[in-house]
């Protein structure tokens, strides 16, 4: 049977898109970069890990990570796979969202609907309190 790993990014800058999708999660970072991992970069060209074309989000002990790798071809039709974001106040963590990048899309009762930096559709919805 086959496990989740990543969820997968095509997006024209991975290393900003990594970095606000590692904000807006809770307890998630882009991955360290270490010596080997520089070396490798290097090796290839890339002498700075902003400019890094496959870029790693994870936080300890949670699957999926998110992965953001550089396709140079821009999005030009909705994404048919998207997060969907819980939080406990809906106004609120929308306007942190949106001051790390995001935009309002779509509201609609109970939650909303939101572009990340690239233009990438997610959800932001409250916890019911059911």
């Amino acid at each position: 049977m086959a496990e989740l790993h990543d969820v997968v990014f095509d997006c024209g800058h991975p290393a900003s898109l990594a970095r606000f999708w590692a904000a807006a999660l809770d307890g998630f970072d882009v991955a360290p970069y270490d010596e080997a991992e520089l070396t490798r970069l290097r090796e290839n060209g890339i002498f700075d890990p902003e400019d890094d074309p496959t870029v790693l989000v994870e936080a300890p002990s949670v699957r999926p990570r998110l992965f953001f790798q550089l396709v140079p071809e821009s999005k030009t039709v909705k994404n048919r796979v998207h997060l969907d974001l819980r939080c406990h106040a809906l106004s609120a963590e929308a306007e942190r969202l949106q001051a790390l990048g995001a935009t309002i899309a779509a509201e609609f009762e109970g939650h909303l609907v939101l572009l990340d930096p690239e233009g990438n559709e997610f959800c932001l919805m409250a916890h019911s309190n059911a």
